[in-house]
């Protein structure tokens, strides 16, 4: 797996943007000091705290997890995934393209029993098709429950809150697609 800077990435956005740490931080609706041992690599952001300081700084989540250089490989092995963010309440996001450098984002998920992706639903710019490979989950869209269950599929329109919750107690594998990456 490869290892990327996600503390250096941050400061460097806000460095462009020409934010202060406190700034940044109350934009973000964080403590400074939280940001500043983010940037230092002093602690690990959940994937939801990676969204706030993206929407902060007005970017899409995955500049936070690009390279200098776009994987010269087309191939990603398994058990090679990049790993995105930190695992908050055991849910494991990994990307399954070499990249984020494309113009769609691929990826899986791993939702573990009795447990939610976030505490409240959440929109993206990025039009989104999600498919159960394994369990039984719930997607909220919009506050609107949906039962999907192993097969299944669904579309997610750009722009439509939405969060997972598996009350099973069994672990939910979901394959999705974005695009544009918003990751």
């Amino acid at each position: 797996m490869e290892d990327i800077n996600i503390g250096a990435k941050v400061q460097e956005y806000r460095q462009m943007r020409q934010y202060s740490l406190r700034e940044l931080a109350a934009r973000a609706e964080m403590t400074p000091s939280m940001l500043s041992q983010i940037e230092n690599n002093g602690a690990n952001p959940s994937i939801n705290t990676l969204k706030n300081i993206a929407a902060a700084l007005n970017i899409p989540m995955f500049k936070f997890f690009q390279t200098e250089k776009a994987s010269e490989s087309l191939i990603v092995r398994k058990g090679n995934y990049m790993q995105l963010g930190s695992a908050k309440d055991g849910v494991i996001y990994e990307l399954l393209t070499p990249d984020l450098s494309g113009t769609i984002e691929f990826c899986r998920m791993e939702i573990p029993p009795r447990s939610v992706t976030a505490s409240a639903e959440k929109a993206h710019i990025g039009e989104e098709v999600a498919y159960v490979v394994s369990g039984n989950i719930l997607i909220y869209m919009n506050d609107k429950p949906f039962q999907l269950c192993e097969g299944d599929s669904v579309k997610i329109p750009a722009g439509t809150r939405h969060l997972w919750e598996n009350k099973e107690e069994k672990e939910a594998v979901i394959i999705f697609a974005i695009t544009p990456p918003s990751f």
